[in-house]
């Protein structure tokens, strides 16, 4: 690593989630070389116990200046450097709740030797110890953020090491390849030639890989981010009912009078893996209504920012002129699925299927949001749309960082394929080999700045 932070000082935060009414436990982390001392000043053990590493203590978090209990706490004490960090760490597990753990953690802070933690300090200190790399810290990251089983299944790849591996293997063999390069550079005349086919050979290979990896990250990006779902369409025709039915709970108002719904609603579902933000929008029609003209114009923006638009239309009354026009909203980026609700009361006069009238290719599928009829086929072509099932086999998944710098290595690699294909000689190749190098270098650590790694670590969160 080229960086060398200092680390002699004292952090604490709090390390767990913190909710009014939530947890029955709360922990605060302190590590540095004070630690343990601060927690010697600031909690009574009752009798002679010793402060040995990786022993829990039981007692009480003291007043600063009165005798005063705050919390009732077990002490986890782990010197370096076997902690998350590799400096010496205590925990302190008091009380959860809200006031409970933040007067303990105000009651450390008060210490002189102690300072609260940035986002991802712990984080950060544990990768410049060399307790685990940057990718491993990273999928620490992805884990705690995850918001399915999927995405969980993907960090823990990265927290076992795996990207690591694959990404130190692809260096190493372009690091192979620079130095036969540079030696030809420097003593051409003492080393027998070198076969250009051969080398060429090698770098594409690394580059089929890195174009894989970069193809998985894109499809596995949706177990992460989740997707933004607008279900849109005229008024009563049953969107809300859909959302309510969609979320196995009344998320949303529902009655038979048009314009029920006049603002934004979002729930969160999870559909084989895939999170799913769902926005129930206000029906959009001409209105005199100063609300439901909000409510519409809200409807709209959704329409620019959801990945995916469900337009919903009423089986019962077939499609509608109301209903084309509409569907002519859609930005023509944004893919979507036409959905026919009612079908509990889809009328025998019915028009023909929409797709047979107007002029599109998206799949169409006939529901019941009342009784549940075609609701697996809906979640089915649901996430066709979505590409989700094209995530299949995915098994290991880059994030964004990383993504970005194994396309700049790819590329980097494209232009040592053009030196190649304009007989330049072996220098001009070394140029761009070392760009490929450094972008992998600064996945995994090994090639980062300072700079690099505090904004890195500053989306992650406090106490991690």
């Amino acid at each position: 690593m080229a960086i060398a932070l200092p680390t002699d000082e004292t952090i604490a935060a709090i390390a767990t989630a913190v909710s009014p009414g939530q947890g029955g436990i709360a922990v605060v982390r302190i590590s540095g070389p004070q630690a343990i001392t601060v927690g010697k000043n600031i909690v009574d053990i009752p009798g002679t116990k010793p402060w040995a590493s990786h022993t829990i203590l039981y007692g009480h978090v003291m007043n600063e200046t009165s005798n005063e209990r705050l919390d009732e706490v077990l002490i986890l004490i782990m010197e370096a450097p076997r902690s998350f960090t590799g400096e010496d760490v205590i925990e302190i597990h008091c009380h959860g709740g809200l006031i409970a753990v933040r007067r303990v953690l105000e009651r450390v802070l008060t210490h002189p030797e102690v300072r609260r933690a940035m986002p991802g300090e712990f984080s950060q200190r544990a990768v410049l110890n060399g307790r685990i790399d940057l990718t491993q810290a990273e999928a620490i990251n992805e884990l705690i953020g995850a918001r399915s089983t999927k995405a969980a299944r993907l960090a823990m790849t990265g927290l076992d090491g795996g990207i690591q591996l694959r990404i130190t293997e692809l260096r190493e063999t372009l690091m192979d390849q620079l130095t036969e390069l540079e030696a030809r550079v420097d003593f051409e005349d003492e080393l027998p030639p070198l076969n250009r086919s051969e080398v060429l050979n090698e770098l594409r290979k690394v580059q089929t890989e890195l174009q894989q990896l970069i193809e998985d990250a894109k499809r596995g990006a949706i177990f992460h981010q989740g997707l933004r779902i607008a279900l849109i369409g005229c008024p009563n025709v049953g969107k809300s009912s859909l959302l309510n039915r969609l979320s196995r709970r009344k998320r949303a108002i529902v009655t038979d009078l048009p314009g029920t719904t006049r603002d934004l609603l979002e729930s969160e579902i999870i559909l084989e893996g895939v999170p799913i933000t769902l926005l129930d929008t206000a029906g959009i029609r001409a209105t005199t209504d100063e609300i439901e003209k909000i409510g519409i114009a809200r409807s709209q923006e959704a329409l620019l920012s959801a990945d995916v638009v469900v337009m919903v239309y009423d089986l019962s009354l077939g499609w509608t002129k109301n209903d084309k026009a509409l569907l002519d909203q859609i930005p023509s980026q944004v893919p979507y699925l036409l959905v026919g609700n009612k079908a509990d009361l889809q009328s025998t006069t019915k028009t023909t299927n929409p797709k047979q009238r107007i002029e599109v290719k998206n799949p169409c599928v006939d529901v019941s949001a009342k009784t549940g009829e075609g609701e697996e086929a809906l979640t089915h072509a649901l996430l066709d749309v979505c590409g989700a099932h094209e995530t299949q086999g995915i098994l290991l998944a880059l994030n964004e960082r990383q993504r970005d710098l194994a396309a700049n290595a790819a590329v980097a690699l494209d232009r040592v394929n053009e030196a190649s294909n304009q007989a330049l000689p072996w220098d001009f190749w070394t140029i761009d080999l070392r760009d490929a190098i450094q972008s992998l270098g600064e996945i995994t650590g090994d090639e980062i700045t300072e700079a690099l790694l505090n904004r890195i670590f500053s989306h992650f969160c406090i106490g991690k």
